[in-house]
C-alpha cells in the first residue's frame, strides 16, 4: 500500500486549499500597466518556464542589466539570448509549445511580477540594436505576447529569507569547479577548472 495520499481531483484540491479570494483570482490583466513598465526597467533577473508539446518542462534563468526586458507595446515583450550553454532547452520547448510562464524579480524585493503568455523566437528585428551590452548584439530573442499579467506577493522570500544576508551559506555546496568535476568535465584537472570558474575570468565571457 502507498505511503502517499494524493489528490487527484479539483475538488478534494478545493477540501484542503479553499478557493481564493475575488480579489486574488480576478487581478490577472491582459495588458501592461505603467507599474509593470516600471518593474520591468528595474528587473535585471528572469525565471522563464516552458513545457514541450509532450509535457516535459523546463525553467531557465535570463539575467542581464537591468531593463533588459525591452517593451514593445501594451501586449509584447522581448528577452535577448546571451551565451551560454548552447542547451536551448527551453527554445526547444517554444518550437512545439509556445506558452511560457515568466517570474520577473528585484533584488531586495519579496513580490514578483508575472507573466504568462505566447512566445516565438526571432534571430532579426530592429530592435536588437536596443539590446546590446558591452558591444555585444544578441542573435536571438524570445518575443512573448502576452496572456496575463499580475503581481505576486512576497511570502515566499519571506518565509526563505532569501535577501536575508545572515542567512546565506553558500560555502555549504562544494564549489562549482568541484561541481562540474563530478558531472561534466570529470577528465579535467581542478586546478584548470578552478582557473576556469575563477569570477573574473570567467566574467570576461559573459558578453
Amino acid at each position: 500500500m502507498s505511503e502517499f495520499v494524493e489528490v487527484t481531483t479539483e475538488a478534494e484540491l478545493r477540501e484542503i486549499l479553499p478557493p481564493p479570494l475575488e480579489r486574488t483570482a480576478n487581478k490577472a490583466r491582459p495588458k501592461l500597466h505603467e507599474m509593470d513598465r516600471q518593474w520591468l526597467a528595474e528587473s535585471p533577473f528572469v525565471l522563464i518556464a516552458t513545457s514541450a508539446a509532450d509535457g516535459t518542462c523546463d525553467v531557465s534563468p535570463k539575467g542581464d542589466p537591468a531593463g533588459f526586458t525591452l517593451v514593445l507595446d501594451d501586449t509584447r515583450i522581448a528577452i535577448p539570448e546571451r551565451p551560454g550553454n548552447r542547451r536551448a532547452d527551453g527554445f526547444h520547448n517554444v518550437l512545439s509549445n509556445p506558452h511560457v510562464g515568466l517570474i520577473y524579480l528585484i533584488p531586495g524585493r519579496g513580490d514578483t511580477l508575472r507573466i504568462n503568455g505566447r512566445a516565438r523566437l526571432v534571430r532579426e528585428a530592429p530592435f536588437f540594436d536596443d539590446m546590446i551590452v558591452k558591444g555585444s548584439r544578441p542573435k536571438l530573442a524570445l518575443v512573448v505576447d502576452i496572456d496575463e499579467i499580475f503581481h505576486h506577493c512576497q511570502k515566499a522570500f519571506m518565509r526563505s529569507k532569501l535577501w536575508s544576508p545572515e542567512t546565506w551559506t553558500p560555502d555549504a555546496m562544494p564549489s562549482r569547479a568541484a561541481i562540474a568535476k563530478t558531472f561534466e568535465r570529470p577528465e579535467e584537472s581542478m586546478a584548470d577548472l578552478e582557473a576556469y570558474y575563477e569570477p573574473g575570468r570567467y566574467a570576461a565571457g559573459l558578453y
